[in-house]
């Protein structure tokens, strides 16, 4: 028998308990991101009474069709997926978190769609730690020439950077590569960077290993809400 949403929040919570403390990790310094993409509003809503307050999404109409329906609710609302320029004015407008801005021309956008009745919009800069072809990010090399331009935008924040690494079973693998976003984000700081203070990076398979190298945020879909239910 499956577990239900609130009973699968409470395990993920315990493990992220778990593992703060086996790390030497501050309690409570890892926060859950909810990846509700494919899921409806129901649901998210659902997670919502059960004490969630943080959501992902990748899919820009199917985000704001929640968004929209769910207004009335506190949510703070993360967009985690590829960006598109013709998509940036509605992530601009809608959304508190932006993990996936991986070049200075999207960054632009968003800086000038940000409405000017909202805060600045948090930005993650998407590194691709793997250097795999197949993946979205800006290279370790170009990271801080990226960094230091989004900082100069006014209407957003360089809150920190994301990765989503290759796919491994083995943990030294894993934590080798969030090792190395750590660093590249300790790198950012030191040159006076002082925002850019989160790490967005760790999923199911892997979460353990991204705590224990210092995470800030992670990324977690699956094991909440259940199978990703067709679009």
């Amino acid at each position: 028998m499956s577990l239900s949403i609130p009973e699968n929040l409470e395990k993920v919570r315990q493990l992220i308990s778990l593992y703060e403390e086996r790390y030497g990790r501050i309690d409570k310094a890892v926060q859950l991101i909810a990846v509700s993409k494919t899921h409806g509003a129901d649901k998210v809503k659902t997670a919502f009474e059960a004490g969630q307050f943080h959501f992902g999404e990748n899919y820009l109409q199917e985000a704001l069709d929640k968004i929209d329906a769910l207004q009335d609710l506190p949510l703070h609302w993360h967009f985690i997926g590829p960006i598109q320029s013709n998509k940036t004015r509605p992530i601009a407008e809608s959304f508190d978190w932006v993990h996936s801005v991986d070049r200075l021309k999207i960054a632009q956008r968003l800086n000038d769609q940000r409405p000017s009745t909202l805060p600045p919009l948090n930005i993650m800069l998407q590194v691709n730690i793997s250097n795999e072809d197949s993946k979205a990010g800006v290279s370790i090399d170009e990271l801080e020439a990226l960094a230091s331009a989004v900082e100069a935008l006014p209407r957003l924040v360089l809150s920190g950077l994301m990765a989503i690494p290759e796919a491994s079973n083995d943990v030294n693998t894993q934590r080798n590569n969030f090792r190395r976003l750590r660093e590249a984000r300790d790198r950012l700081l030191a040159s006076g960077l002082h925002q850019c203070q989160h790490l967005s990076m760790g999923m199911s398979n892997d979460f353990e290993a991204a705590i224990a190298e210092g995470a800030t945020m992670i990324r977690i879909g699956t094991d909440i809400f259940g199978p990703r239910e067709a679009r």
